[in-house]
């Protein structure tokens, strides 16, 4: 497998805790359409979108120095943030709202003006999407409703009928299948 993290990302982040705002716009080019992506995919609202891939940068911006390489790359990282913020929105307007609304427009990645982070980007969405297809039905099912749908545990046994314990065991198990299948330790 291609080892897809780049050295010069570690080192946008070091010169981002030195306060060098030119890192952040390199790092924000590098990835701002796939955080848009994937936000939009669980919103669903472009302005709110928008607003999680701000949060997102000015987040990295202030916690940059708390950044550490060793537990996991710099995309997954702003990915994992993106995910969370993403979330975070969703719920909160869920509760506002109290109307249940999955996530379900897909946004497609435009390309990129550099073909070599288009190709990143398509292959890893290809590598992620051959591991998921892989996982049995029933792994595969919790996992896409927790992380594409942006249910809770408890929501998803709502939604399955299944028991609390054998959600938490089908996610635990699926997502150690992913992280083997794509190679992460």
């Amino acid at each position: 497998m291609v080892k897809l993290q780049s050295k010069d990302e570690t080192e946008l982040i070091g010169r981002m805790v030195q306060g060098d705002q030119a890192a952040l716009s390199q790092l924000y080019d590098r990835y701002a359409r796939v955080m848009y992506s994937l936000a939009f995919k669980i919103l669903g609202s472009v302005e709110e979108a928008e607003e999680v891939v701000l949060d997102v940068f000015a987040k990295a911006w202030r916690t940059a120095a708390r950044y550490d390489a060793s537990r996991s790359r710099v995309d997954s990282w702003l990915f994992l943030m993106t995910r969370s913020r993403s979330l975070d929105r969703l719920r909160q307007r869920q509760r506002q709202t109290k109307v249940v609304e999955a996530a379900t427009n897909t946004a497609q990645v435009s390309s990129s003006d550099v073909p070599e982070e288009a190709l990143l980007i398509n292959e890893r969405r290809a590598v992620v999407a051959q591991a998921l297809s892989e996982l049995p039905d029933e792994q595969r099912l919790v996992i896409e409703l927790a992380y594409y749908q942006g249910y809770s545990q408890s929501e998803i046994v709502k939604q399955t009928g299944l028991a609390l314990g054998t959600v938490k065991t089908r996610v635990r198990l699926g997502l150690r299948k992913l992280k083997q299948a794509l190679g992460a330790d």
